[in-house]
C-alpha cells in the first residue's frame, strides 16, 4: 500500500502517518519526492483496511500495490533512482561502464588494468577478491589481500571499486574495501546475505540468478530495500538454457521489463552472458540500445594467463573500441557517457 501526502503536508503530519502505520506493527517507507512525500508500506500479510489511513491528517490518497514487490516498483517510487558512489552515478541519462578483472591475482596486474581502464574512459573498476567457483579445485580468490589490492589501486588511480561478497561471513570485509558490494547470481536467493547486504551501508550491485526470472530478480532485490537500503543495481548476466553456443543466453528483453515496472537501474554484463571474448563488444552495443543505464565488462592484459574466465576477458584495445561504440550509440539515444572527475 502507497499513502500520497498532500503538497503541504507538514513534517509533523508525515510523522502522524508514520506512526499510525507502526502502531500496526507495520513498516513505513517515507519516500521524499520533488512535489509531495509518498509513505509506502510494508509488513502486512493480508489486505489492509485503506479508511485507517485516508482520514488522517495531509493524507490526500491511499493506492494499493498490484505487484508481489512493492519497494521496487513504480508504484512506490514514480521517479527514476540514481545510484551515486565515488563522484559516479548510476541511472538517469547517463551510461557507466564497469571493467576489470574476473579476479585480483596481484598488485601489479590489477593496476596496470586499472589504468587501461581508466585512460579508455571507464568509470568503476571490477575486481573479485572472492570467486564461487564451480570446482573447488579452481582459483578461488586471493581474499582479504586482494581487498586491499583492490583498496590500494582505487586510492592510486582514482576509481570507485566493486566486488562480490559471497556470503556473510567475507561481507564486512567486502563493505569496508569496496565502493559497491556485489551479489552474485549464485546468492540472488540468498536472503540471509541479501538483508546483511541491505545494512552494510554500501550500495549493491544484484545479478540475477541463471535460472530466475525478472520478477524474482525483483523480490531479491526487494529484501535488500526493506533494510533500509535504496541504493539496488540490477544486473542482467545471462540466463541458463538449452543454447550451447554461449556460456549462458542474454536476456536482452529483460531491461526494458525492468524499466518498465521497476525504478532501480539495472546493467548487463556481456561476459558472464557469453563466455567468449568475440561476443562481448556486440552484446554490450546491444544492451545499451536496448536501454541499459551501462555494462560490466572483464578486461584483462594478458587474458592467457588469467586465473579465471579467461575465455571472456577482453584486452585494453579492445576496451577502447568499446568505449567508443558506447559514446557513439548514446549520442544517438540521446543519452552521454559522463567523464568523472575518477574517470579520464
Amino acid at each position: 500500500m502507497l499513502i500520497v501526502m498532500e503538497m503541504n503536508a507538514t513534517p509533523e503530519q508525515v510523522e502522524g502517518v508514520v506512526q499510525r502505520i507502526e502502531e500496526k506493527g507495520l513498516k513505513a517507507h517515507p519516500i521524499p519526492g520533488a512535489q509531495r512525500t509518498a509513505i509506502g508500506i510494508t509488513g502486512n500479510l493480508g489486505v489492509l483496511d485503506r479508511g485507517i489511513f485516508e482520514s488522517l491528517p495531509g493524507v490526500i490518497q491511499v493506492i494499493r500495490v498490484s505487484h508481489p514487490f512493492k519497494l521496487v516498483s513504480h508504484e512506490f517510487k514514480p521517479t527514476q533512482t540514481v545510484v551515486r558512489v565515488g563522484g559516479v552515478e548510476i541511472g538517469g541519462r547517463g551510461l557507466v561502464v564497469m571493467a576489470g578483472p574476473c579476479a585480483v591475482e596481484s598488485y601489479e596486474q590489477t593496476l596496470r588494468i586499472a589504468r587501461a581502464v581508466k585512460a579508455a574512459g571507464g568509470h568503476i573498476l571490477r575486481g573479485g577478491a572472492y570467486k564461487p567457483r564451480t570446482s573447488p579445485y579452481s582459483f578461488q580468490g586471493l581474499g582479504v589481500e586482494g581487498l586491499e589490492i583492490l583498496a590500494r589501486v582505487r586510492e592510486e588511480v582514482g576509481m570507485p571499486v566493486v566486488s562480490e561478497a559471497t556470503d556473510i561471513d567475507v561481507l564486512d570485509a567486502v563493505a569496508e574495501h569496496s565502493d559497491i558490494v556485489q551479489i552474485g547470481a549464485r546468492n540472488m536467493q540468498n536472503y540471509t546475505l541479501l538483508r546483511r547486504a541491505g545494512r552494510c551501508g554500501r550500495p549493491v550491485l544484484l545479478k540475477r540468478g541463471m535460472t530466475a526470472t525478472v520478477t524474482e530478480l525483483l523480490l531479491s532485490a526487494e529484501y535488500i530495500l526493506d533494510q533500509g537500503n535504496p541504493d539496488v543495481i540490477l544486473c542482467e548476466r545471462g540466463i541458463r538454457t538449452f543454447a550451447d553456443h554461449t556460456r549462458n543466453t542474454l536476456d536482452i528483453a529483460a531491461v526494458p521489463e525492468v524499466k518498465r515496472i521497476s525504478h532501480l537501474p539495472i546493467i548487463v554484463d556481456p561476459s558472464h552472458a557469453s563466455g567468449k571474448r568475440n561476443q562481448i563488444l556486440p552484446l554490450s552495443r546491444a544492451a545499451v540500445a536496448v536501454g541499459a543505464d551501462g555494462v560490466m565488462v572483464e578486461v584483462h592484459d594478458q587474458p592467457e594467463k588469467a586465473l579465471s574466465d579467461a575465455n571472456q576477458a577482453i584486452v585494453p584495445d579492445e576496451f577502447e573500441t568499446l568505449m567508443e561504440e558506447v559514446r557513439l550509440l548514446a549520442s544517438v539515444l540521446e543519452r552521454n557517457v559522463p567523464t568523472y572527475a575518477a574517470a579520464v
